[in-house]
């Protein structure tokens, strides 16, 4: 059930819009602040661990399980893809390459046949991306149609390995366990970097979200100091993606983690997690036209 058919018993009574963030609602005292990312250590202990969840999957599961949440893919196709994207990262890092590599060029690029040494390839990849995006620093490499500093990738890679493994816990009947800390900055990097004009296409969000319309997105984990909020607005001159507390037509607001997966389409906007104030059709419609 998308969040335009939730019945009209599901929406939030006037008394819970106090002290959220819809237009004309705006409350004061609240100073804006830019998302700190994480540093490259916390990266690189992100991504070991989530290629660690995945393997154990591998390991213990079946790899012809559906991935509901990566239509038409099994955990064997997501390992595939996870492992490749590993050594995708880790040569762009290492050649210091200023183009677009193909991954079907990269050494290393097959799933074994072995079932044993599947959980250790996986690792392997991880590792070698890690490594490569350690000593390639601030140098500039390809990212998505531009040069980027390296460690670039390790935040991206950090992301991409957390939501795959996400996938594959969610398929084995498991939910997902994120910090509130790389969740927010799951989100950050999705609303502000990997939704918008990649490789230089047309901005998806424009179309996600109307001009004059404001979606508002509140992490309400304590220990995010004020760096979990974020304001997506949609004027003429483009999409925006600011820091803080505002007014807007629709505020979605939960925990840093369910915020992600409901953001990355992986759980359903009607979780009893999160919590919808306004505009359910502006959130719907955001969701539909953004996919990760």
């Amino acid at each position: 059930m998308t969040l335009s058919q939730l019945p009209r018993g599901h929406e939030p009574r006037g008394h819970e819009l106090r002290g959220h963030e819809l237009r004309g609602h705006e409350p004061r005292g609240h100073e804006p602040r830019g998302h700190e990312p994480l540093d490259p250590g916390q990266y690189a202990a992100q991504i070991e661990a989530s290629a660690a969840i995945l393997g154990a999957l591998v390991d213990e599961g079946d790899p012809a399980l559906p991935i509901p949440t990566c239509p038409d893919w099994t955990l064997r196709e997501l390992a595939i893809h996870v492992g490749r994207a590993h050594r995708w990262a880790a040569a762009i890092a290492a050649t210091r390459s200023a183009e677009f590599i193909p991954f079907r060029s990269l050494a290393d690029g097959r799933f074994p046949d072995d079932p044993a040494q599947r959980a250790p390839w996986l690792m392997a990849g991880a590792r070698r991306a890690i490594s490569a995006i350690a000593d390639a620093g601030d140098d500039p490499v390809w990212a998505f149609g531009e040069l980027v500093p390296a460690h670039f990738w390790g935040r991206r890679m950090c992301h991409e390995t957390l939501v795959h493994a996400a996938d594959g816990l969610l398929a084995a009947g498991r939910r997902p366990d994120i910090a509130p800390r790389v969740a927010a900055d799951g989100i950050d990097e999705w609303l502000t970097v990997t939704s918008g004009p990649l490789n230089g296409r047309p901005d998806p969000r424009a179309a996600a979200l109307p001009e004059g319309r404001v979606l508002h997105v509140h992490a309400t984990d304590e220990g995010l100091d004020g760096s979990g909020e974020w304001l997506i607005s949609h004027d003429p001159d483009g999409v925006a993606v600011r820091p803080g507390h505002g007014k807007g037509d629709a505020a979605l607001t939960g925990p840093a983690a369910a915020l992600l997966l409901v953001l990355l389409r992986r759980m359903p906007a009607d979780d009893s997690a999160v919590t919808l104030f306004g505009d359910r059709a502006l959130l719907a419609r955001w969701l539909a036209e953004t996919s990760f």
